[in-house]
């Protein structure tokens, strides 16, 4: 039973916004996943990036599509361990008259082509720690089966015939356009060449007989589903574009290209004149993982989250939810949309030479700093802007001197030399503020950092849950700020371990310190999993203590126990994160001695 004065403490100082009770313990909601969802009727998650195009070597946007995605199945899987609960997949999109020029100009066939650069993703995504459970090609006989069949279902169910199509065709977007959709501007003899008002690639009139879908008859549905879900596509400004899309006549849509024009792709069932539409062709791929056509699917595509960037939303946000009606299903349960990278202010371009390696980032930075880099400074609903300086001012800031520095005070040798989670004296820190007597140390700021910490993983949460997992990683460092605020106030260097005074106060500071750390860790478990393993098992914090249904923080506190209390720390490991910028390191270095 919980005491009056911890009622009363919890009403003051806003402790109780993230707690709850369960098995007569006090639990942090950050173990009531998600807020109030309940896990029972989300059993399972499918995570999906679109699959990349093979037509050129990946760059960072790739990356960070495939880390924010990356993420969201990584803590998905804090709240459900469960193996079998999570699917995520990426992969590459094979098909299409750009593979086919790329592979003309590199002197190579289109399957040689699409060998080399699937390889390149596979490879960057290894070594970026991409926990994916499929990686899917579009030129995998599972993924041909499935979209036949899927074209076989749209075609029985009357959606398909065969006109003549005549409009705009660009073959860098692998789109058709409408007029509307078509500018011109100088091309490089002066004259003024038609291009896509989106993209600014060159666009080209084209004339063929087609299969066509009725997109036309799909406006409204369209409409009815996302004015019934402000949630299903997020962030907000993109679900508000996709709606005024809609205000605007949809057009029927043109699936084939003569094979003659077009032979690197699917073929029409029953119609070998004809090449599946290679965004038809691709947005199928997110079926072929789970089973399409047989029956297993059915389980997995109501709980499917697609991640996408803002250039493919009208495919996947338009195109893609019609064809799903179209074919009997329901439309992605969240379109999760972000924004693009550029590089020192500019776009990245082949032509202007600034195309980020991402390899070479994650070699330069570390795959945990990149990782958080791109994650914390990642903003979906706007353009993000890459530059060195950037990068290594952040990760040294926040991973090395915040969270690297307070985990070395607080385990090192000199402070800690016991190497223990040291006890909690709840007479030195009372769970009522306010009171005084000769021990009471604690202070009105220790108080609020113990609120703020508490309130954390439900933060966290809902961070995660509405797609910015950037306010995630900002609401972390921000209490990593303040608990080092809380070592630097209480100084536990200038306290002795022989002082009967000092002792139990200098192993209090400790105690909280480390219970701080230990929230830290776990939820950036998503973002930097390798650093973040390296910090919990520096506090000997167990395999099986990691998930987000075990995050008690500072039971002691509570007047429970805790069972980190008095336990051994992990072994040495060294520097949490190196200081990047070493020259810096050096003369900081130099200056305290």
């Amino acid at each position: 039973m919980l005491r009056i004065s911890l009622l009363r403490l919890l009403g003051r100082t806003g402790l109780s916004r993230g707690l709850c009770l369960r098995d007569s313990r006090l639990r942090h909601y950050s173990s009531c996943p998600l807020g109030a969802r309940d896990d029972a009727q989300d059993a399972r998650a499918y995570f999906t990036t679109p699959i990349f195009y093979v037509n050129a070597a990946p760059h960072i946007g790739h990356l960070y599509s495939a880390l924010l995605a990356d993420a969201l199945c990584r803590y998905r899987r804090l709240r459900v361990p469960s193996a079998a609960a999570t699917r995520f997949s990426t992969g590459t999109d094979e098909h299409g008259l750009k593979i086919q020029q790329a592979a003309a100009t590199a002197g190579l066939a289109p399957a040689e082509l699409c060998d080399q650069v699937s390889a390149q993703f596979q490879q960057l995504f290894r070594e970026a720690s991409i926990s994916s459970t499929d990686f899917i090609r579009t030129t995998e006989a599972r993924h041909r089966v499935a979209v036949q069949h899927f074209w076989g279902v749209l075609k029985a169910r009357g959606l398909l015939y065969k006109g003549l199509y005549e409009g705009w065709y660009c073959a860098s977007d692998e789109c058709f356009l409408p007029e509307a959709k078509v500018t011109r501007q100088p091309g490089p003899s002066g004259d003024l060449c038609p291009v896509s008002l989106e993209s600014g690639h060159p666009v080209s009139w084209t004339k063929e007989e087609n299969y066509i879908f009725r997109l036309s008859q799909f406006r409204e549905p369209l409409q009815r589903w996302l004015r019934g879900d402000p949630r299903a596509i997020t962030p907000e400004p993109f679900h508000h574009a996709v709606l005024q899309w809609l205000e605007e006549e949809l057009p029927d849509l043109s699936v084939s290209r003569r094979s003659s024009h077009l032979h690197w792709g699917i073929p029409v069932p029953g119609d070998d004149s004809q090449t599946i539409y290679v965004w038809l062709d691709a947005l199928v791929n997110y079926l072929t993982v789970i089973g399409y056509p047989n029956a297993e699917f059915k389980s997995w595509w109501p709980t499917t989250s697609h991640i996408i960037g803002k250039d493919i939303l009208k495919f996947h946000a338009i195109y893609w939810p019609a064809l799903l009606l179209g074919a009997g299903m329901s439309p992605p349960h969240r379109i999760y949309v972000h924004s693009h990278w550029t590089v020192c202010g500019q776009k990245m371009s082949k032509s202007l030479g600034n195309v980020v390696d991402p390899r070479s980032c994650l070699d330069r930075y570390t795959v945990d700093g990149f990782r958080y880099f791109l994650l914390r400074q990642g903003v979906p609903h706007w353009d993000c802007d890459y530059y060195d300086e950037k990068v290594v001012k952040l990760l040294d800031s926040e991973l090395a001197d915040a969270l690297g520095g307070l985990l070395n005070r607080c385990t090192a040798k000199r402070i800690n030399p016991s190497g223990t989670y040291p006890a909690f004296c709840t007479t030195c820190f009372p769970s009522e503020p306010g009171l005084v007597g000769p021990s009471v140390r604690a202070q009105a700021e220790d108080y609020a950092l113990v609120s703020a910490v508490a309130t954390l993983p439900k933060q966290v949460a809902d961070h995660y849950d509405n797609f910015q997992i950037y306010k995630a990683l900002e609401a972390v460092s921000s209490c990593v700020r303040q608990t080092n605020g809380f070592v630097q106030r209480h100084a536990p260097w200038k306290l002795n371990w022989q002082s009967p005074v000092d002792a139990p106060w200098l192993g209090t500071v400790l105690h909280v310190a480390l219970e701080c750390l230990r929230v830290f860790g776990t939820l950036l478990q998503p973002v930097t999993p390798s650093l973040a393993d390296k910090l919990l098992s520096r506090l000997g914090v167990s395999a099986t203590e990691r998930g987000l249904g075990e995050l008690y923080f500072l039971p002691r506190f509570h007047g429970h126990p805790c069972p980190f209390e008095g336990r051994r720390l992990g072994s040495e490991t060294g520097l949490l994160f190196p200081r990047l910028d070493q020259s810096r390191a050096w003369l900081l270095k130099a200056h305290r001695t």
